[in-house]
């Protein structure tokens, strides 16, 4: 009998392992060519050299395997934008971005939105998150030059603004560089937008409202309401 901790045991949770990045690999790959709905898990066992039954027994489905590819393919995004011990310029982060892209399959993304869109579901929760990591790190990254006295809550609110148009914009120049890739230059896109974005970031916080208490006696102000006597 083999006990958890003896070598024959580690050998075939290493087999385990190897099956499982293999029907990765491959189901990144074929879901990035064809799209979710157009990937079988015979083209996925062909692709990855994995029989097929041992696909369900590693991902219970296919909705199941799609949210693995996702769940890697933020890991992998983590891993590759990271906040050290200084503050990058928007430029790095940018850079790192494309890295990423570069790293995988660039469509995989996209086809990812796809299925998002038309699922209520385990993928779309996965893609939230996805989202919603990228936005963070934005935030963070404007958060730390945030000006003394700027009021809490209109900083929060201008932060989450500015990090969803920023990645909205990487989004773009991303899809951009996918379908003209002759016309757009992922990186000097990237590059353009850092510069940009670097020059005006203080502007972020400039529309701060006035207190309420001030806004209020200019009003009274404007409309003759103050507590000025009145002539008799």
């Amino acid at each position: 009998m083999t006990t958890v901790g003896s070598p024959g045991r580690r050998r075939i949770d290493e087999i385990g392992d190897e099956s499982r990045r293999r029907i990765l690999d491959a189901a990144e790959e074929l879901f990035a060519e064809r799209g979710f709905d157009r990937t079988s898990f015979i083209d996925i066992s062909e692709r990855s050299g994995i029989s097929r039954g041992s696909i369900p027994w590693h991902f219970k489905n296919k909705d199941g395997l799609m949210v693995a590819v996702v769940e890697r393919a933020m890991d992998r995004f983590r891993e590759s934008v990271r906040f050290d011990d200084a503050l990058p310029e928007l430029a790095e982060v940018f850079q790192d971005y494309a890295k990423w892209v570069r790293g995988g399959q660039p469509t995989l993304l996209f086809m990812m939105l796809t299925e998002a869109l038309g699922s209520a579901g385990g993928v779309r929760a996965q893609y939230q998150e996805f989202f919603a990591r990228s936005r963070k790190g934005l935030e963070l990254w404007l958060r730390v030059q945030r000006p003394e006295g700027v009021d809490p809550a209109f900083a929060a609110k201008q932060e989450r603004d500015f990090a969803s148009a920023v990645h909205g914009a990487i989004l773009g120049i991303h899809l951009g560089a996918l379908i003209d890739p002759d016309g757009v230059d992922l990186d000097g896109s990237l590059r353009a937008m850092a510069c940009l974005l670097g020059r005006n970031v203080a502007d972020v916080w400039r529309e701060q409202p006035a207190p309420a208490k001030v806004r209020a006696g200019a009003a009274n102000k404007r409309n003759g309401t103050g507590s000025r006597k009145r002539r008799s």
